[in-house]
């Protein structure tokens, strides 16, 4: 799992979470976009895609579903 690397601007750590979402105006219903999230900005990462919307699941990093990306 160590190419699983955290989305957010500047780190570096390994992803152990993955937030699924999804923008209604660029995606269809129902594909999932990913961004991996190390244990520090799980909360900052998911927070961000809640409040517009976007946050559709959270889930392990081993446990992305196959159709995500």
């Amino acid at each position: 799992m160590t190419d699983l690397v955290c989305s957010a601007k500047g780190c570096r750590r390994e992803a152990s979470w993955a937030h699924l979402w999804n923008n209604p105006k660029l995606h269809t219903p129902g594909r999932r976009k990913v961004w991996l999230a190390c244990e520090d900005h799980r909360d900052s990462l998911g927070e961000f895609l809640s409040v517009r919307g976007f946050l559709k699941q959270t889930v392990a990093a081993d446990a992305i579903p196959a159709d995500a990306g």
